[in-house]
């Protein structure tokens, strides 16, 4: 079958991810601290009230069901009514930082370290209290006593480089400190910091060679790199290297914001002010890569306290506040994430890719018509872009306002011109609203556009391929395309059954019945698979087979005209094949 629509993969990858993939390097291992996560099963909501085992159950409660303010709350209140038990002060502890209340955290973090002196996160907690207090002196003889393991192998030289550079030690004591991370696997990590404190301390000539460094160690250039070292560029008075900079970026990554207020910026003159220019920015900088990475590894409540930190220690950071927001909207705090968008600083280049996840989190909030006019909104402001534009339509594809779909998606292509290979996406998108909306020559004119540029691509295939079955068109081609994303896609239920109705539409019951099968298999829960298995079923003559899978077909919420076709079959079966002709 032609993939549904909720099973339609994300097009157009949401702004904020595509931009942390591109922000830090990932070769740096990390260890994720054990933040327990409880499955207990609460019949209903605990409302907490005097008790302690009421405040404890519901902040439980609250944790397994990623209701972090209210788990914050209730476990507070238990804490007041126990404020001596470890594991209840632990989790509180975690929670309040998980929240961003990290001068609440502070507290806690001191007693936790009472029972536990190995908890990294409490540890990085109360450096980053004295980091952001200004007790330079107190931050340093802390990471003196953090113990080396874990997150702490990568943190601990990290803060310790920083402080060094707060305390005025001067850059050699501060890249001895950095010097724990120059082995495999942090040694990128280690080139950018080296580079950013060469620059930040005034030596640019060795920033511009420790730069150099971290790409080759990299094997390219990441996002960040770009952002750093092009600024780095502009303020040594080297526009022409800049742009040229920024331009070969931009041919790769068309209309990051970063390269284009960059590029902007450099045209009307207006000068750079430093990415990095405190000492706690700099720190804030550590917390953020070790985030990222934690991010990427699926890490998430780690890195959600990381980031957390950081911006604790320089809350304008519109990089972290991505990250941030990225790392909520995976939680599924959708409300929150768009707190956190919203607070972008409007003039960041940030502020765009910000705006357009926020759009994504109205849409999946059920506020389709406030995303809508925000999307509308951002294309005008930016006549130029296209990606408002292609998000509008995946957002109206996905309500399946197909014809509104359509038009979104016409005025993205208008706005980028040429197509490359990388638009095949959105021309399988293009392709899916103008099919659904009965605009079938031109919906078939972009799945061949497509497919020039992905020969390969399953979900292409599998989508032409089934639309010509269904339209008793080019059958053998389309069993031949089908069968190609079949073994490309060998446990995707839906495309094998796209492969089964082919056989079904050309006659081959045995084939047929044999692929539904295995479809339903694969993917049991959807009835419209189930649907098709009964009728491969019927044509077979495993008539009570058949019926016992339509009967199940009631069970699955099918759409109510499924739903009628299958009572319909229930009671009549299919009707006779015609006779063929002698």
């Amino acid at each position: 079958m032609r993939m549904a629509l909720k099973f339609i993969p994300r097009l157009s990858r949401p702004v904020g991810v595509a931009l942390l993939a591109l922000l830090l390097p990932t070769a740096c291992a990390s260890d994720s601290l054990d933040i327990e996560h409880t499955k207990d099963t609460i019949g209903e909501a605990v409302s907490g009230g005097t008790s302690l085992s009421g405040n404890y159950l519901a902040g439980r409660h609250g944790q397994a069901n990623r209701d972090m303010p209210g788990a914050a709350k209730y476990l507070s209140k238990a804490l007041e009514l126990s404020p001596d038990t470890p594991d209840l002060l632990r989790r509180t502890f975690i929670m309040m930082a998980s929240e961003g209340n990290i001068d609440e955290a502070v507290p806690l973090a001191k007693k936790v370290l009472v029972n536990n002196d190995d908890s990294p996160i409490a540890g990085l907690t109360l450096i980053v209290d004295d980091l952001k207090k200004g007790h330079f002196d107190e931050a340093k003889e802390k990471i003196t006593r953090l113990p080396e393991s874990g997150l702490n192998n990568y943190m601990g030289p990290l803060m310790a480089a920083w402080t060094s550079v707060a305390l005025g030690e001067g850059v050699e004591q501060a890249l001895a400190a950095l010097e724990p991370l120059m082995r495999d696997g942090t040694k990128t990590l280690y080139y950018l910091h080296k580079a950013i404190i060469q620059d930040f301390m005034g030596d640019h000539e060795a920033a511009f060679k420790s730069y150099e460094d971290e790409i080759k160690e990299q094997g390219g250039v990441s996002l960040r790199v770009i952002q750093l070292l092009g600024n780095l560029y502009e303020r040594t008075g080297q526009s022409a290297k800049a742009q040229a900079f920024y331009e070969d970026f931009a041919k790769t990554n068309p209309g990051a914001p970063v390269t284009r207020q960059a590029l902007s910026r450099l045209k009307s003159g207006s000068p750079a002010r430093p990415v990095i220019a405190s000492a706690l920015d700099g720190a804030a900088e550590g917390f953020f890569g070790i985030a990222t990475t934690l991010s990427q590894q699926n890490a998430r409540e780690t890195a959600l306290i990381f980031a957390r930190l950081g911006l604790h220690l320089q809350p304008n950071f519109p990089v972290m506040q991505i990250l941030l927001g990225n790392i909520l909207q995976m939680e599924d705090q959708l409300a929150k994430a768009n707190e956190v968008y919203e607070a972008v600083d409007p003039a960041s280049p940030y502020s765009w890719p910000a705006r357009l996840r926020a759009a994504e989190n109205m849409d999946s909030l059920d506020k389709t018509d406030e995303a809508v006019r925000t999307l509308n909104a951002m294309a005008e402001e930016e006549p130029a872009l296209s990606d408002p534009l292609v998000r509008l339509g995946d957002i109206l594809r996905g309500r399946e306002r197909f014809d509104e779909a359509v038009l979104a998606y016409d005025r993205a292509f208008k706005r980028i011109g040429t197509l490359m290979p990388h638009h095949w996406s959105l021309l399988y998108a293009r392709g899916i609203v103008l099919e659904r909306s009965d605009q079938w020559d031109r919906a078939e004119v972009d799945f061949l556009k497509a497919l020039e540029f992905e020969p390969d691509q399953p979900f292409v295939l599998n989508y032409l391929g089934y639309s010509w079955v269904d339209k008793g068109r080019h059958l053998d081609r389309a069993k031949e395309m089908i069968n190609k994303a079949v073994n490309l896609r060998p446990s995707d239920g839906y495309i094998v059954d796209s492969l089964g109705w082919a056989y079904f539409r050309l006659g081959e019951f045995d084939a047929s019945a044999r692929e539904m099968e295995r479809a339903v298999e694969l993917r049991p829960e959807d009835p419209i698979l189930n649907d098709h298995l009964g009728d491969a079923l019927w044509r077979v003559g495993r008539k009570v087979e058949a019926r016992y899978q339509w009967q199940r077909v009631l069970t699955l919420e099918p759409t109510d005209k499924v739903r009628s076709d299958v009572e319909s079959k229930l009671i009549n079966g299919l009707p006779a094949l015609p006779q063929k002709s002698e």
